[in-house]
């Protein structure tokens, strides 16, 4: 017996980080056979039929700051964010009404956008044309409702999926953009059998224990439940068992249902940007992970937030650096 197989043996159950052991990467169990592109797009077609009230994500609320403007494009329809006198979010037009300045240069006082060109003020209400949109800061994402963009039923509310709540937790947002459409960022979310194939540095011994099949799927079961685990260094990592979900046409939810940091989501939302100046279209993945647990040490984490956002975004680009390829060819093949 080895030193790490003693290790293992002698290892409390309990603690969250756990040895485990795999086969080499080429010698996994092969998961094609289970992966059916038939039940990809059919849980692609589901989610694509829920409503989503015209919302969509713009970024992180960090990013919308009480002293200067976010720009943003959506759907190829310029917008600008700001935060008003009390704090609130505002969205409206990117370009002056005045002569088409961008509104992203703007100078924020008292609340209100001033024009760099020629002074014009712009806030809550219309001017001209140029008029607000609804807007919604959820505490960790900003969203706007464009509703000739959605041509949906409009609603007062997005679909904010169900976060951890209560007690310690950290959240961090990640946002980057890839030539593809909504569809092909879903398409990915809802593949979890890729995970220990094409990101092995990060996804250990993953099972995929059940999935949605058929198209006449009951809401509450329309669902991807997988055994993975979290690898941190080698063969040492966290097991978990996750669920994934859509609860609306441009957003998937990982949630952990058992093991370290139940409750705890990460958000994947596809924002589609318009096209760029090849013709093509973009769009971005706006991931969102929001952890909890009711463990003691994480609530000391939790006061170190800002030191640790910055690496759990930099975990979420490199996987979205991967899973942006997927979504490219995916749309590649299809276009």
């Amino acid at each position: 017996m080895t030193v790490s197989q003693r290790i293992a043996g002698l290892w409390p159950r309990r603690w969250p980080v756990q040895p485990f052991r795999e086969p080499s990467w080429a010698n996994q169990e092969p998961t094609y056979r289970d992966c059916s592109p038939a039940l990809i797009e059919a849980a692609g077609k589901r989610a694509s039929a829920r409503p989503s009230g015209n919302w969509f994500v713009l970024g992180a609320s960090r990013s919308v700051r009480p002293d200067r403007p976010f720009g943003v494009t959506v759907g190829g329809r310029e917008l600008v964010a700001w935060r008003d006198r009390d704090g609130g979010v505002r969205v409206g037009p990117g370009a002056c009404p005045h002569l088409g300045a961008p509104l992203a240069d703007a100078r924020l006082h008292r609340g209100e956008l001033v024009c760099r060109w020629h002074g014009l003020r712009l806030g809550g209400d219309r001017r001209g044309a140029w008029a607000p949109v609804p807007a919604h800061d959820d505490g960790v994402l900003v969203w706007a409702r464009l509703d000739e963009t959605g041509r949906e039923q409009p609603t007062e509310r997005p679909v904010v999926p169900a976060r951890p709540g209560g007690g310690a937790r950290i959240d961090a947002v990640a946002t980057l953009s890839g030539i593809c459409e909504p569809e092909d960022v879903v398409a990915n979310r809802l593949d979890p059998w890729h995970g220990a194939w094409f990101h092995p540095y990060s996804f250990a011994r993953l099972r995929v224990l059940s999935a949605s099949q058929g198209v006449e799927v009951a809401e509450e079961e329309d669902r991807f439940l997988v055994e993975v685990t979290f690898r941190l260094a080698g063969r040492w990592g966290v097991p978990v068992v996750a669920e994934f979900v859509c609860p609306e046409p441009r957003t998937v939810v990982m949630r952990i249902v058992e093991g370290e940091g139940a409750g705890s989501v990460v958000e994947t939302h596809a924002t589609p940007l318009g096209p760029g100046a090849d013709g093509r279209p973009r769009t971005a993945v706006i991931e969102a992970t929001i952890a909890a647990s009711e463990r003691p040490g994480f609530a000391v984490a939790a006061k170190l937030a800002p030191a640790i956002r910055p690496l759990v975004r930099h975990t979420a680009a490199r996987l979205w650096r991967d899973d942006l390829a997927y979504a490219e060819r995916r749309y590649a093949l299809r276009a």
